[in-house]
């Protein structure tokens, strides 16, 4: 009996030469009509075309067909995908514009701070006053613009609003806004030497400035001490450069270190009290004892003795 059976060959069908039954011989006839009609041959399943167009070169064809159709759809849909975005970016871009215009319609704080209407509002609504620690500049505004228009004393009492910036606040002086540097205005009163003597003691014209200087300092600080003990015929209490401040205790040594705290303020060369000494030229010795001589007034225990330059 004849073997119909076949293999596959690397390229195409190879028919065997052996007698063939008319049906058998249809069926590739039949393809290979197909196949001319179209320009291409494809068989199905294990039957090969006679043809030399291999299935990689159909497979080619028929991909470019396909890639040069998508690329026109792809180039249509670009272009149509641009003329969509187009007023998108038109939009958006309108948006930041008006953004931009806001912004720099926008007043500055410097500008909020100076308004009329809130500088009125400041000036009405203050009601805090508290104490300047040092001389300040006035200025008319807090921005790079302003203008100095005067000073401060240390120790001044001032109306201030609450509003700062840049580095100032702001006070109201004779019913206007004016600003000064920010850090320097205290709710306590500052200590001033100096001060307002209330107890209606005096030191005699004569004496020596500085003199004058510690007494007033004292009496502001220790209202209570009614006793000054100025010239008299010897030493320094002749050339008008020493005082005695009549005072003993605890409250003796409280106005000891009160000096001797501000001793290059007053002008003060040296302190004597309770048989002890204090001098600018060792002061790096505190305090020193002194030898005795003999009395509570001579030793200095019912007295603060104070020598100037």
């Amino acid at each position: 009996m004849a073997d119909h059976r076949h293999k596959r060959d690397t390229n195409a069908r190879r028919f065997i030469p052996t007698r063939l039954r008319a049906s058998t011989l249809a069926a590739p006839l039949a393809v290979m009509a197909t196949a001319s009609a179209i320009g291409v041959g494809v068989l199905a399943a294990d039957i090969e075309v006679a043809s030399p167009v291999t299935r990689a070169q159909i497979t080619d064809a028929a991909t470019a067909d396909v890639g040069a159709a998508l690329g026109d759809r792809s180039e249509t849909v670009s272009r149509g995908a641009a003329r969509a975005q187009a007023p998108a970016a038109a939009a958006a871009e309108s948006r930041a514009s008006r953004r931009a215009i806001a912004a720099a319609a926008e007043p500055t704080e410097l500008e909020k701070v100076l308004d009329p209407a809130a500088v009125r509002t400041a000036l009405r609504q203050a009601d805090t006053k508290l104490w300047t620690t040092e001389a300040l500049n006035l200025w008319t505004e807090p921005g790079d613009r302003a203008e100095q228009v005067g000073e401060l004393a240390a120790g001044e009492q001032v109306l201030v609003t609450g509003r700062a910036l840049y580095g100032r606040e702001e006070i109201v002086l004779e019913g206007k806004p004016r600003w000064v540097t920010a850090g320097y205005l205290s709710a306590e009163e500052p200590f001033a030497l100096g001060g307002d003597c209330t107890n209606g003691t005096s030191v005699p014209d004569g004496v020596a400035e500085n003199i004058k200087l510690v007494h007033a300092a004292v009496c502001a600080e220790f209202p209570e001490i009614t006793t000054y003990g100025t010239f008299r015929s010897d030493g320094e209490h002749s050339q008008g450069i020493a005082v005695d401040i009549m005072v003993s205790g605890d409250r003796g040594w409280q106005v000891a270190e009160f000096l001797r705290e501000y001793y290059a303020d007053l002008g003060i060369n040296y302190l004597i009290y309770s048989q002890q000494i204090w001098s600018v030229d060792r002061s790096g010795e505190g305090w020193r004892g002194m030898e005795d001589r003999g009395s509570t007034t001579a030793n200095h225990y019912d007295h603060v003795h104070v020598t100037v330059y």
